[in-house]
């Protein structure tokens, strides 16, 4: 199992980021697809998870309104997408599946 995170982001505040998580080595359509941030100098943080197989989400309450979390079956890849983002929305993002994590994502809000 494999799962493949897109590159670095800077962004300015106020802006969106798309995160990619290409998965492989198993049916992706079976297993949810969990997404944990890292903020500097802070411990991990679920935001939330994607079930491909029907979309269907489940967000920690802090980013409901602000996250949105997608899946492309054609292609086995999960999205986490943040808008309206500031400063402290600086962290790095994991994809997880059952103990497998992806490389991480450094995201950096900065004007």
């Amino acid at each position: 199992i494999q799962l493949v995170q897109s590159g670095a982001e800077l962004r300015n505040p106020g802006a969106s980021v798309k995160v990619s998580c290409k998965a492989s080595g198993y049916t992706f359509i079976n297993y949810y697809i969990d997404w944990v941030r890292q903020a500097p100098g802070q411990g991990l943080e679920w935001m939330g998870r994607i079930d491909p197989e029907d979309g269907g989400t489940k967000c920690a309450q802090e980013f409901q309104g602000r996250v949105t979390f997608t899946a492309d079956t054609s292609t086995s890849t999960a999205y986490v997408e943040r808008s309206s983002l500031r400063s402290e929305d600086t962290t790095v993002y994991y994809c997880v599946l059952s103990g497998y994590w992806g490389q991480g994502t450094q995201v950096t809000v900065s004007s």
